[in-house]
């Protein structure tokens, strides 16, 4: 897909309205994690060092298209001057005029999501929007997915570029999926296969090894005649498994299913465990994670691999000892990575909070925090985001 960088743009003196995702976790208007905040601070930093103005557009919440003032991105405008180093002036209504009065500043606008024109991709409320700035740069990859008149309907009436983060996460995702180099492993995991059905087909037929975890793949046991015992399964979903497994097996991808298993008879922090095999789960029991001995085997899927995707945990990765697949298998995947040995991307709300838990994220060659925009594009779906850019 072809688009330009923010960094082949000549920007110098111009308005640049900026997409971006600041859509951070506050409690009782306090800031508790600033990571998305950190992301944009380089390419914020680029326009100012070009001599541009960025103008920065986001959301905050739901607030289903009317101003609510526990959304508002007011409160957001210090955070953003302390961690880019410089003045941001907050507006609640933004005209050219104004904008062009704040030159030297970094200007933040009200939540895009105050008006119900943004979500139906109102062609007024783009028009609108360009009439604010002279380029537009989209750094928010995470809502690349909709089709908003601040994510796309504006896109298409100024000269259009990526942002240095999203150019990054496109760049990331285009080495992984797209032109990857081969062979290529995909670990998928979380507690439905049906959340993550047109995930699993489409990467079938994209990848070497496919990995499956978590109750997705009590499910894909299930169907395989295993009793899986009081396991979480979507037993109504046997003949979808059964399709995706010939599917990857015309293909020539090599689904890894788990050989041993960690059952126990109650899901709680410490609960009594066993390893059995994954064939002789108790009826009583419910597997919880992968064993050991999967573990290694995805340990030798990975080292014979030059790339690897992930999605979703191995088990009950948040209480112990129900996070020990995934936490061995996340850090033999950051070493291989760490020696030059494999290319791995990671995704997904679970995903990256697992990484994080098992002190491999930063290992890794990239983790994408879009969540919906990374899955939809896994599934090889257009992200109308994306596509405007083109």
């Amino acid at each position: 897909m072809a688009w330009k960088s923010l960094a082949e743009m000549d920007i110098a003196g111009k308005i640049v309205l900026t997409r971006v995702d600041i859509n951070v976790p506050m409690q009782d208007g306090v800031l508790t994690d600033a990571t998305r905040i950190e992301r944009i601070v380089p390419t914020i930093r680029h326009i100012l060092s070009q001599g541009a103005t960025p103008v920065l557009l986001a959301h905050f919440g739901r607030p289903k298209g009317q101003p609510n003032p526990e959304m508002s991105l007011r409160p957001l405008a210090p955070v953003l001057a302390e961690h880019i180093g410089h003045d941001v002036t907050f507006v609640d209504r933004p005209s050219r005029e104004f904008i062009e009065e704040n030159l030297a500043d970094v200007i933040l606008v009200e939540n895009t999501r105050f008006t119900s024109m943004e979500e139906a991709n109102d062609e007024r409320m783009a028009g609108f929007l360009a009439s604010l700035g002279d380029i537009y740069c989209n750094d928010a990859f995470s809502a690349a997915h909709r089709a908003h008149a601040s994510t796309e309907g504006v896109a298409h009436l100024l000269p259009s570029c990526a942002g240095l983060l999203m150019a990054a996460e496109l760049n990331a995702l285009e080495g992984a999926l797209s032109n990857p180099v081969r062979p290529v492993a995909a670990v998928v995991g979380g507690a439905k296969v049906s959340t993550k059905l047109e995930l699993l087909g489409n990467l079938v037929g994209r990848v070497d090894h496919l990995v499956i975890g978590g109750g997705m793949a009590n499910t894909f046991l299930a169907a395989q005649g295993i009793d899986v015992g009081k396991s979480l399964a979507e037993h109504e979903m046997a003949d979808t498994a059964r399709e995706i497994l010939a599917k990857a097996e015309a293909a020539g991808c090599h689904i890894h299913l788990p050989v041993d298993v960690i059952v126990a008879r109650e899901f709680k922090a410490s609960a009594a465990s066993e390893t059995v095999a994954a064939d002789a789960c108790p009826t009583d029991a419910m597997i919880l994670d992968a064993g050991p001995e999967s573990v290694a085997k995805i340990g030798e899927v990975f080292a014979q691999c030059k790339t690897l995707i992930w999605n979703g945990p191995l088990g009950a990765f948040e209480i112990e000892p129900f996070d020990a697949a995934t936490n061995a298998a996340a850090e033999a995947a950051a070493t291989l990575t760490a020696m030059g040995k494999l290319t791995s991307v990671a995704g997904g709300g679970d995903t990256v909070s697992a990484l994080n838990q098992a002190g491999a994220s930063e290992r890794f060659s990239y983790i994408s925090t879009a969540g919906g925009a990374f899955l939809e594009w896994m599934e090889g779906k257009t992200l109308p985001g994306v596509a405007a850019l083109g």
